[in-house]
């Protein structure tokens, strides 16, 4: 093709632009009515996006959030956010069902067939649990990451969890046969030593991806309120300490430093740093009591995904507008 004078050449990317764009003309349709070769219709409809011929602008639905995911995604170094729009984002119990919703469809869409899965405890797992679809995924493995806590007839308790989750994607499941927590180090180092509790300790390792609750040290949260895991002295004596919250019994402090004390001693389950090694975290929490917790475990990259509602995310931003960090250092998150 002969050279162009500019304005003929303006007057060719904005046909090219318009057939393709307008009309709905594939890229050989109008190599043959131009006359252009195809590589040649692709370079042009490529240089008018560069000199701004072509703009392309993607709007986003009511009730969907993708530039606030994109943000907590580029902050925190995470592989994906999932924010959702909460009816009633002051009301706890209301956005821990929505975000359970929303981490059920997280969950099907992601599942793979070999998936080893870690699954905690929580009021939000619960509701995760009861929105799943069914789904046969017989190769797929569920693993009990911390022992039952509080009583055992109730829909938070990891045991039950665990149950549901394995029966709706008729898989197979392993169970961790010990109470989430002791009263003393020497009946620990008893449970530890039983080979069906060792069993599931040994598939930590092999976790492929893990769904945890966030837990925040309030006096109303299911850690207190239940009256059989902790007291409130011993929450507040991790608070003195620093603690913002914890996931599933490993207490951190706002950088996602563990808390160690007597109390983590004595925990049956998953530690922060084995948490670590998983390939993908799933942090499914929310609602107003749950923003420093969130940061704290974002700072310490102890989870690689979260599941939140609209008002978290943006009150999880809002402080780093302000001029305050959102990481100090490095953050070991797993990629």
């Amino acid at each position: 093709m002969a050279r162009l004078t500019p304005a003929e050449e303006m007057r060719l990317l904005t046909k090219v632009s318009k057939l393709y764009y307008e009309e709905n003309l594939t890229q050989d349709e109008i190599m043959a009515r131009l006359h252009l070769s195809r590589s040649k219709v692709s370079r042009l409809l490529q240089q008018a996006r560069d000199v701004g011929i072509i703009k392309i602008t993607v709007l986003s639905p009511p009730g969907l959030y993708p530039e606030l995911e994109r943000e907590l995604e580029t902050r925190y170094h995470l592989q994906e956010a999932v924010v959702i729009e909460s009816r009633q984002p002051e009301a706890q119990q209301v956005v821990s069902r929505e975000i359970g919703t929303a981490a059920a469809h997280y969950m099907l869409r992601t599942l793979e067939d070999h998936d080893v899965i870690g699954i905690s405890w929580g009021t939000a797992l619960s509701h995760m649990v009861a929105a799943l679809q069914p789904r046969r995924v017989p190769d797929a493995h569920v693993v009990q990451i911390i022992g039952g806590l509080g009583k055992p007839e109730a829909e938070v308790h990891a045991t039950d969890l665990c149950r549901r989750l394995a029966q709706l994607l008729q898989c197979k499941l392993t169970l961790l046969p010990a109470p989430g927590i002791v009263d003393h180090e020497q009946v620990k180092s008893v449970i530890l030593s039983d080979s069906h509790v060792r069993h599931a300790f040994e598939l930590f390792p092999q976790i492929t991806v893990a769904y945890v609750g966030i837990g925040a040290p309030t006096p109303d949260s299911v850690l207190i309120r239940d009256g059989t895991i902790l007291t409130w002295q011993e929450v507040n004596e991790l608070i003195v300490k620093g603690a913002v919250g914890d996931i599933a019994l490993r207490f951190f402090d706002d950088n996602g430093h563990p808390i160690y004390s007597e109390i983590d001693r004595r925990v049956i389950g998953i530690s922060l740093e084995q948490l670590r090694q998983v390939r993908r975290v799933v942090g499914v929490a929310g609602g107003p009591q749950k923003v420093a917790v969130l940061r704290g475990a974002l700072r310490g990259g102890l989870i690689n995904v979260l599941i939140t509602d609209h008002v978290t995310a943006g009150r999880l931003l809002e402080k780093e507008h302000q001029g305050i960090p959102a990481i100090k250092g490095e953050t070991n998150v797993v990629s």
